[in-house]
């Protein structure tokens, strides 16, 4: 498959201004990440909150214009074009994001969020944009009624049904899913998670499938990205994630994920000791050195380079560099 999405050294800082009651300084929320999405694939971003998962999503659709690095979509770097180039592209591109009730507007009903979209990227006239806007509702499990109701009327999983038609009106080639299911009853996630891998393979669609629940990662993802702080510290294919694991976090995320087995019930836990470091204020050389149960002196002194230790497995820890 061809590389739709190419992410080179990405990173994206936030200034703290200081005042009264504020000490200021620079939170390193993504730091010189890189990766790559091919396209009608999906990558699972996965790592506990706060390690950069959502701005790292943002950065790379130019929601938040990322500090440096470069975003290739299908062979433009995003990183460089206007805001009048990116509005323009912006149909090519979708976001769902985590909490549908807040992401649709409480004033505005089901039929006029969805024509917006098509009205701004000047897709159709009025009949055609109905038509697609009906087909749609439909394909997403909901009634023509619903259309000229308001997102008050409509349960969590409906307003993520919702969310999902206004991302993909306009027929996008690449989408963020930010943790689109994590704020829905388990029952209801189940549902969104099926429409979204069919709605994946009838439109063509590319997937960066953000969370930090690594079964429902497996259950989407083809490759599967590990951050940490900030950080790539894994990216390999689903298959060799889940099978052979190399970095002593991505084992550690892997060793408390339930299996329905009752030969593996004594299967052992890995459990980590201290607290994750604040990306205000990340420890030298590897950011997982004062949680590993592996560490050794290299790793408190040298940051780690994300390498290819096997075919299409990357890895950041010294114990695979020379």
């Amino acid at each position: 498959m061809s590389v739709l999405v190419d992410i080179r050294n990405l990173k994206k800082v936030f200034t703290l201004q200081k005042g009264p009651f504020r000490s200021g300084g620079v939170i390193h929320a993504v730091d010189d990440i890189s990766f790559t999405i091919e396209k009608g694939a999906t990558l699972g971003l996965v790592g506990e909150s706060g390690c950069g998962k959502t701005t790292a999503g943002k950065a790379i659709l130019m929601v938040q214009r990322p500090t440096s690095g470069e975003v290739f979509f299908d062979g433009t770097d995003l990183s460089k074009m206007s805001q009048k180039e990116l509005r323009r592209l912006r149909g090519r591109l979708g976001i769902v994001y985590q909490n549908p009730h807040s992401s649709l507007n409480p004033r505005m009903n089901i039929h006029t969020a969805l024509s917006r979209p098509l009205e701004i990227q000047k897709m159709g006239n009025a009949a055609e944009r109905d038509e697609r806007i009906a087909g749609l509702i439909a394909r997403v499990g909901l009634n023509p009624e619903h259309l000229w109701r308001y997102p008050h009327e409509f349960s969590g999983g409906q307003k993520q049904r919702i969310a999902v038609a206004r991302t993909i009106i306009t027929h996008p080639d690449f989408v963020v899913l930010d943790e689109p299911t994590s704020a829905l009853d388990v029952s209801v996630q189940a549902q969104i998670l099926k429409l979204l891998r069919a709605l994946q393979e009838e439109l063509d669609l590319t997937y960066l499938f953000i969370s930090h629940d690594i079964s429902v990662v497996r259950y989407m993802s083809t490759n599967v990205a590990v951050m940490y702080v900030g950080k790539v510290v894994e990216w390999a294919d689903r298959a060799q994630i889940f099978q052979n694991p190399l970095h002593p976090y991505t084992k550690a995320l892997l060793s408390v994920v339930p299996i329905p087995d009752p030969h593996m019930k004594n299967r052992s836990r890995q459990v980590l000791q201290g607290d994750i470091p604040s990306p205000r204020n990340p420890p030298p050389g590897c950011r997982f050195h004062t949680r590993c149960p592996q560490v050794f002196e290299r790793c408190r002194q040298e940051v780690p380079v994300l390498l290819e230790v096997e075919p299409r497995h990357h890895v950041a820890c010294h114990m695979y560099s020379t």
